[in-house]
């Protein structure tokens, strides 16, 4: 049941982070960020990748997991990064995010298709999304949107990923494909991560605080 609740703990972590202490900053975030950047690409790496390419030509495999590079580029466009941590905020813009919004729902969805297989995947989502909904709640609330509009924002993005895991674990038709898919969820966790750990450092400064994040996310994600 853990691995449907997970990513939904994740976005409510966030929002009471935000709501109890009235966090504005995103400087304390950028630890966090790295420490869940490395977590979530050692766990692709340790777990995701080598499955996929034991059921997958080697070629094929690299050609869909260059699609999801490709596609989460694409997500990026709209969402403007904020999957990694960019979330600007413009106050005088009242209009909703749908954009935003889209392309963040899309991307929890996808990141649910491989937790039913590998457990483990559920604690790099887990890790990765509570500094994002910590950032994305920070953008709506800076913003003055209503709550009702911030509660059910964050509601919906909280429900993709267990909806993308329920699918995969219960539409034949799906897990038939399963494996193309997660080649593809590879590209975006590829994407995401790396880019997290290049923007993580300010100027792309020597940083032992970061330098002992990664190398503790990695050991967690090697011995779990």
């Amino acid at each position: 049941m853990n691995k449907y609740l997970f990513p939904i703990y994740a976005v409510l972590i966030g929002y009471a982070f935000v709501y109890f202490t009235k966090q504005n900053k995103q400087k304390n975030i950028k630890l966090l960020l790295a420490f869940s950047g490395a977590f979530l690409l050692s766990l692709t790496m340790f777990d995701l990748l080598p499955e996929v390419y034991e059921h997958l030509d080697a070629k094929l495999t690299g050609l869909f997991i260059m699609s999801g590079i490709l596609l989460q580029i694409v997500l990026e466009f709209f969402s403007k990064g904020a999957e990694h941590g960019h979330v600007h905020i413009h106050k005088n813009s009242k209009d909703f995010p749908w954009l935003l919004f889209l392309s963040l729902c899309l991307h929890a969805f996808l990141e649910g298709f491989p937790i039913h297989q590998h457990n483990d995947m559920v604690y790099g989502v887990l890790v990765h999304k509570i500094p994002i909904a910590i950032l994305i709640t920070t953008y709506l609330v800076q913003s003055d949107f209503k709550t009702l509009q911030i509660i059910s924002f964050l509601t919906l993005f909280g429900i993709m990923t267990p909806l993308g895991t329920i699918i995969s674990n219960n539409v034949s038709m799906v897990s038939d494909y399963l494996v193309y898919i997660n080649a593809i969820v590879i590209g975006v966790f590829l994407h995401i991560s790396t880019t997290i750990l290049f923007e993580s450092s300010e100027g792309h400064k020597f940083n032992l605080n970061k330098i002992l994040a990664i190398i503790v996310a990695v050991a967690i994600a090697y011995f779990i």
